[in-house]
This record gives structure tokens, C-alpha cells and sequence, in this order.
């Protein structure tokens, strides 16, 4: 037994604060016992605040077309081999029509980078979303935009936006993307969207390329400190056509250690069990709702565009990952003691 990651992590869930260093330790040195401890306080916690529910995004993927070369990435700029897509902005709204008769009250609009997508258009979809369906939330997820472009977007009527940061350390930021990204900008964009009043998440890959307990340790602080009100954390999982094609993927282990972390730091925040943790276990969307998570996020694209939004190899979108198939993913949750809610899921201030 080791003693001293036994003490910090019992610090950990007293204080909900630990040092870097004190984070890297407790990663590097993680056992089963000190995983236990953290999986049963986080559950704690995430009852304190939001019971059993278990709220339900849809998914919208409305294009694969990105102007950024990130190593990681399947729908990257230089992979010539990926098909692209766009939604058209009927094809957008159908989804939600579809969403919202299936009990969805919340959309991600999510997508590569693409120029299409002018504020223009965007706050065209925004607010026409928001015309049909005022009791729904819309969540963003499109990437660095300018000051001007987030507060457009949001004076139409967005609530939420989901940036990871992918890695808080600068280095690392540059092994994974091209020199014309920056950690700095990231980091830019997070504290504006802040600024402005959106429902901010930011997140990272575990088990990424160059990834380390301390880089690790680094993402736990920042995560710490910002105090996101969503958080996307998922294994890292390689794309064939990507410079990281041949390198090991995340685990779940790993993942739902780091869940059950963020879980006592962020007690309200909003944490996805997300797609890639389904991807590499077929139990894994359940361990990390029993680690702490409380959101899962269904696919509501059109079925014919869904393997085309290939971010990774493997990427589930059928079965209990399909949004058509909400009353499979309700069984599954319930089968671990929880429920899927049909509501906006707002985070719990």
C-alpha cells in the first residue's frame, strides 16, 4: 500500500484542490484502491448536485471540412482520403425536428473549421432553432473564432460552446498541432467565451502522442482554476491517416481515474461520458457515468454523413450511440442505477 497516495488522495476529495505536482504524483501512482476511493467520492458528489440524472445532448455534426492540420485528427485539412460533407441549414433544422420529437432539449452543433459557416449562417440556424424550440439549449462546438463571432453567435441565442484545450502545456500543444495554432489563443478563446456569458467547456485527450503524468497534472490545475461548466475528456483513439496512425491509444482505466478527478475539482460540472470511451470498451459509456459523468451525447446527424465524421478510427454512431435509439441508452443507464432525463441539463450553479 502506498501511504502517501492514499493521503493525497483522501486530500483531494476533503480540499477538492491538490498541487501540480501533488496531481502528477497521484496519476502516476495510481492503484485500484485509490481509483476506488475516487469513484465513490465523485459519485458522491455528482448526487449531491444532479441526483441521478443523466442528461442527453444530440448530436448534430454538420461538417467535416476543417482548415486546421491537427496530427490527431481524421477530418484534418491534409487527409485526402477523408470524404467530406456539409449540412445544409434544412438538413440542421431536420435533425433537430427529429431531436426534439425524441426528447431531446439540448443541440450540438458540431464541425470542423469550415468557412462555410459565417456568423451570417450560424445565427441563422441559432436563432431559427431557438424560434421553434425556446425550451432547448444550443451548444457550439466549432472551433477558434474571433471576439466579434462569439458574441454574434451568442446574442442569437447559443448557450453553451465546447473548446478542449487539448493540452495546459505549451509544448506538448505544439507536438500535437501545426506551428500556425497556438496554446495561447486557446486559452484567448476560452476566457472570452467566458467573458461574453456562455456555459463554457473546455476538455482533453488522455493518453495522447508526448502526453505525461506532469502534462496531465498541468490539464488537472488549469481545469482547476477555470472552473469550466462542461469539461470533454476522452481517450486518445489514432486515426489511419493521421502522422499519429501507428501510436497507442487511451485507456478506459486511465480515463475514468481522470473523470472521478475532475468530478471533486468541478462538483458542477457538466461531464460527458463521451463517444471514444464507448468506442474502446463496449461497457464504457456506463464506467464513465459510474466515475462521475452525467452526460452522454447521442448522434443525430443523418445517418448517410455519420462515418464520414471520422475523428478517429472505429467511432461509434450506431446502437445506443444513434439518437433514434434513445430508449437503448435509457435501459443501459438504468440497468447502473441511473436515469436519462429529458430536459436542458443546465449546469448546477
Amino acid at each position: 500500500m502506498n501511504d502517501k497516495l492514499i493521503q493525497l488522495t483522501k486530500k483531494l476529495i476533503k480540499n477538492r484542490t491538490l498541487t501540480e505536482e501533488e496531481y502528477a504524483y497521484i496519476v502516476a501512482h495510481r492503484s485500484n484502491e485509490s481509483a476506488t476511493l475516487l469513484r465513490q467520492a465523485a459519485d458522491n458528489v455528482r448526487r449531491e448536485y444532479y441526483g441521478t440524472d443523466v442528461y442527453i445532448r444530440g448530436l448534430i455534426e454538420i461538417s467535416n471540412i476543417c482548415k486546421n492540420n491537427c496530427l490527431y485528427c481524421g477530418i484534418r485539412a491534409g487527409n485526402k482520403n477523408c470524404q467530406r460533407y456539409r449540412l445544409t441549414v434544412q438538413q440542421i433544422l431536420g435533425c433537430c425536428d427529429e431531436g426534439y420529437s425524441l426528447g431531446f432539449r439540448t443541440f450540438v452543433l458540431q464541425g470542423g473549421e469550415d468557412g462555410f459557416f459565417t456568423d451570417e449562417i450560424l445565427c441563422e440556424v441559432i436563432a431559427e432553432i431557438k424560434r421553434r424550440y425556446p425550451d432547448c439549449a444550443v451548444t457550439l462546438s466549432l472551433g477558434e473564432r474571433s471576439r466579434e463571432s462569439y458574441q454574434r453567435l451568442f446574442d442569437a441565442g447559443a448557450d453553451r460552446y465546447l473548446l478542449r484545450h487539448e493540452t495546459a502545456d505549451d509544448e506538448h500543444y505544439s507536438l500535437l498541432h501545426p506551428s500556425d495554432m497556438t496554446l495561447a489563443n486557446r486559452m484567448k478563446c476560452l476566457e472570452i467565451l467566458k467573458d461574453i456569458g456562455y456555459q463554457v467547456g473546455c476538455g482533453f485527450m488522455v493518453g495522447s502522442p508526448y502526453q505525461t503524468d506532469e502534462t496531465i497534472a498541468k490539464d488537472l490545475k488549469f481545469i482547476e482554476n477555470f472552473q469550466p461548466d462542461m469539461c470533454g475528456i476522452g481517450p486518445f483513439i489514432p486515426h489511419k491517416d493521421t502522422p499519429f496512425a501507428d501510436y497507442e491509444q487511451g485507456t478506459l482505466e486511465l480515463t475514468c481515474y481522470l473523470l472521478s478527478i475532475v468530478r471533486l475539482i468541478c462538483p458542477r460540472v457538466l461531464l460527458p461520458a463521451t463517444t471514444a470511451l464507448g468506442t474502446i470498451d463496449p461497457q464504457g459509456r456506463e464506467k464513465g457515468v459510474l466515475s462521475g459523468a452525467n452526460v452522454v451525447m447521442p448522434n443525430l446527424s443523418p445517418e448517410d454523413v455519420r462515418d464520414k465524421y471520422s475523428l478517429y478510427n472505429g467511432k461509434l454512431s450506431s446502437g445506443a450511440e444513434a439518437a433514434s435509439n434513445k430508449a437503448e441508452l435509457a435501459r443501459r443507464m438504468k440497468n447502473i442505477g441511473y436515469r436519462v432525463v429529458s430536459s436542458r441539463g443546465d449546469v448546477n450553479k
